[in-house]
């Protein structure tokens, strides 16, 4: 399956040789961080589907984000596929990912820093499936 993953943390070589773990669950400082914006948890023994805890949610969204799996091919370990896609979009619509972002940056910038003066861009150009509206060609010749 091309969801499988092996459980102890992977490490890949940057071009400086600097290796950095790929995160397989959040650290706890990162949570503690990011907990701060999620809405407030359904209480224990409440009636209704088993709760997943919101850390455990997190990790299963992280893992199909970083595996392109699909939610339904989601590990067990993870809770169930569907809980953390329909948590995945709740999340999408309160915007917490863009809160979390922001907030991650500010941290990030204060403790390490973030050049600030330049920025870049990137992104790809690809033909219309429709073909669009030709565009015209226009040649200067002999400006002054």
């Amino acid at each position: 399956m091309a969801c499988v993953q092996k459980k102890e943390v992977e490490v890949r070589n940057d071009k400086d040789n600097n290796s950095h773990p790929t995160i397989i669950t959040i650290p706890d400082k990162l949570w503690d961080e990011f907990k701060k914006i999620l809405p407030k948890e359904k209480p224990p023994k409440t009636v209704g589907r088993p709760i997943i805890p919101f850390r455990k949610v997190l990790d299963g969204i992280l893992y199909v984000l970083r595996t392109g799996c699909q939610w339904k091919m989601l590990p067990r370990e993870y809770g169930s596929g569907s809980v953390c896609h329909r948590r995945f979009q709740e999340w999408n619509n309160l915007v917490i990912f863009k809160k979390a972002w922001i907030k991650l940056l500010k941290i990030y910038d204060k403790e390490i820093g973030i050049n600030w003066t330049w920025q870049s861009l990137d992104s790809i150009s690809v033909k219309s499936p429709l073909g669009g509206p030709k565009q015209e060609t226009i040649l200067l010749i002999g400006a002054n």
